[in-house]
């Protein structure tokens, strides 16, 4: 069964599109699965689609400025002007929208790349509605961050919120084709070395990857990582809450490994429960390479499935 809902963003100027998948079985449980920059929810089917096999509804929805919810509002790219936490707070709209249609069910969260950012910040903020979160392809501190914030809120003061400066992206993102060997042709190599995967992001219509971002939106990027950096953003995540940090060691968002590890290493340090996995030779998304993708997507259901045994067990 496939719901597909729709609800006011905290922008207040957009309609954020959703689905909720239900499996024809007894859900044991809901994932909210969280997509990241410049795609859309439906690039994760084969994902949802095994966790659906495993007993659990998944909820997930489009951005504002991604996928459907871009195309229906005509914002490609435009994340609005209500701050760089209208994405983590449409996250709990859908989240609370979940809940009352399919209440008293183990609650879990799922996110990639900046996806992984948004389920940092809904762990800090909203923590105590997850009994677990799965954070792939996340980052560390984030290169010359601050520096950076600094130039896109005079970008913004100079040439408005709304417009869109050509050459952000390759000034905030271009280091990350460093270890890209066969050459840049379609701007996207550094998500996965699968040329098929490569060629299929770059043609996809809903995807908002080739089309311009607004300076504002570049902000609220930027200052969105700024808020889940170091120990004072692990210190507002629950004690109690099990993470899976998962990624590919040859990622550049997670700085090859050292970022991973680095967020793994905040949240040890402040007391949490943290599992991290690097999957050698791989780069950003580990969940659509052909060869492993059964693989990672098995781990994050034996996390979650680990959980609810554990739950049970102490329930007893």
């Amino acid at each position: 069964m496939l719901h597909e809902v729709k609800f006011l963003s905290f922008n207040e100027r957009d309609q954020v599109y959703g689905w909720i998948y239900v499996p024809a079985c007894r859900p044991k449980g809901i994932i909210q699965l969280i997509h990241g920059f410049g795609e859309h929810s439906r690039r994760y089917l084969h994902m949802i689609t095994t966790f659906m096999e495993n007993g659990y509804i998944v909820a997930a929805d489009d951005h504002v400025g991604h996928g459907k919810t871009a195309l229906e509002n005509d914002k490609w790219g435009d994340w609005g002007d209500k701050g760089y936490t209208t994405m983590v707070e449409d996250e709990k709209k859908l989240h609370d929208l979940v809940v009352e249609k399919y209440p008293r069910l183990p609650y879990f969260m799922f996110g990639h790349s900046m996806g992984s950012f948004i389920t940092r910040m809904y762990m800090a903020r909203y923590g105590e509605d997850l009994m677990g979160a799965t954070i792939c392809g996340t980052t560390g501190e984030w290169p010359n961050l601050d520096e950076n914030i600094k130039l896109l809120e005079k970008t913004v003061a100079e040439q408005g919120g709304e417009a869109a400066d050509a050459s952000l992206g390759g000034a905030l993102m271009g280091w990350m084709f460093s270890r890209c060997t066969e050459g840049v042709k379609l701007g996207n190599e550094w998500i996965c070395d699968d040329e098929c995967v490569q060629i299929d992001h770059a043609q996809d219509p809903f995807d908002a990857f080739t089309k311009p971002t607004t300076n504002r939106a570049w902000l609220y990027f930027l200052q969105m990582m700024k808020d889940i950096t170091g120990k004072e953003w692990a210190e507002k995540v629950p004690l109690g809450l099990p993470i899976y940090n998962i990624a590919g060691d040859q990622d550049p968002v997670g700085q090859f490994g050292t970022g991973v590890y680095q967020t793994a290493n905040w949240l040890i340090d402040t007391g949490h429960d943290v599992t991290t996995e690097l999957y050698t030779g791989y780069r950003h998304e580990i969940h659509n390479y052909a060869d492993i993708k059964e693989i990672v997507e098995e781990g994050i259901i034996d996390f979650f499935d680990g959980i609810l045994e554990d739950e049970e067990y102490e329930g007893e």
